[in-house]
């Protein structure tokens, strides 16, 4: 039995992989800051099995988090697995998104990643025991039109998680890091209404998944190994060979922004 710690858990993607936890019997915390949706996503999730606990804490305050993690490995015991899921993306014209979106954005999908992943290492380290899994996003591939912000901070995670991987290693700490396409969620009709018009009709190609459908492919790509974690064949495509046709990819992305209806 696993004590599972999610970061972001009270919705979308992140109430998903504890709901697949817990379906395992696995012990799962999950953290956010909205204290009313995580008593919400509780009750929604009370029966899905096993046994599940709730903190409230803001990613991007790092004494808060690890407070919360604290409180989590005193009920449950010590972090087996950690998913840093808490995640923000808001989209717009580079022009029209302030140097508070820009901040916002990084200090949420990156910092809020290295906050909770330091919150958890030392006690891995010296266990030499522990997973880790981070989830950036399939924006981090390429440049994405609409995306100067959101995109920069899913790049940070990814090089994040390649250095951490490296490091991790000799402690006998696994890391992996996982690219989502657009995935049905309550973030992601947030995120629509803001979308430009280029940036829908470069997204809308790449396809949508469930949340539930995501967990499952990224869980089961995690327990098999796997360090780059591309869910979906588009994801996998671009994952695997966006450096080497870079060129191409730029060249349909800007003739598909050119035809987006203003």
């Amino acid at each position: 039995m696993q004590h599972v710690v999610i970061t972001g858990g009270s919705s979308g993607i992140g109430e998903a992989f504890a709901r697949l936890h817990l379906a395992r019997g696995d012990r799962v915390s999950l953290i956010a800051r909205d204290a009313e949706r995580l008593v919400a996503c509780k009750n929604k999730l009370a029966a899905s099995g096993g046994t599940l606990s709730t903190h409230s804490a803001d990613v991007r305050d790092a004494a808060a988090l690890e407070a919360a993690i604290a409180a989590a490995e005193a009920e449950f015991g010590p972090t087996t697995r950690l998913i840093t899921s808490a995640g923000v993306a808001v989209p717009g014209y580079f022009e029209a998104l302030d140097a508070d979106s820009f901040r916002e954005q990084m200090d949420i999908n990156f910092h809020g990643t290295v906050h909770a992943v330091r919150a958890v290492y030392d006690g891995m380290t010296q266990r030499r025991s522990g997973e880790i899994l981070l989830v950036s996003s399939a924006a981090a591939f390429v440049g994405l039109f609409g995306y100067t912000a959101y995109g920069a901070s899913k790049f940070a995670v990814a090089g994040f998680a390649e250095s951490l991987r490296a490091e991790a290693r000799r402690h006998d700490i696994k890391v992996a890091v996982c690219f989502p396409p657009d995935t049905e969620t309550p973030q992601l009709e947030a995120e629509s209404r803001l979308k430009p018009p280029e940036t829908a009709r470069i997204t809308k190609s790449g396809g949508i998944m469930t949340a539930d459908q995501l967990a499952t492919s990224v869980v089961r790509d995690f327990e098999r190994g796997k360090f780059a974690i591309y869910p979906g064949l588009r994801v996998s495509l671009l994952g695997r060979f966006s450096s080497l046709a870079r060129p191409a990819i730029n060249r349909w992305l800007d003739r598909t922004a050119e035809r987006a209806d203003r």
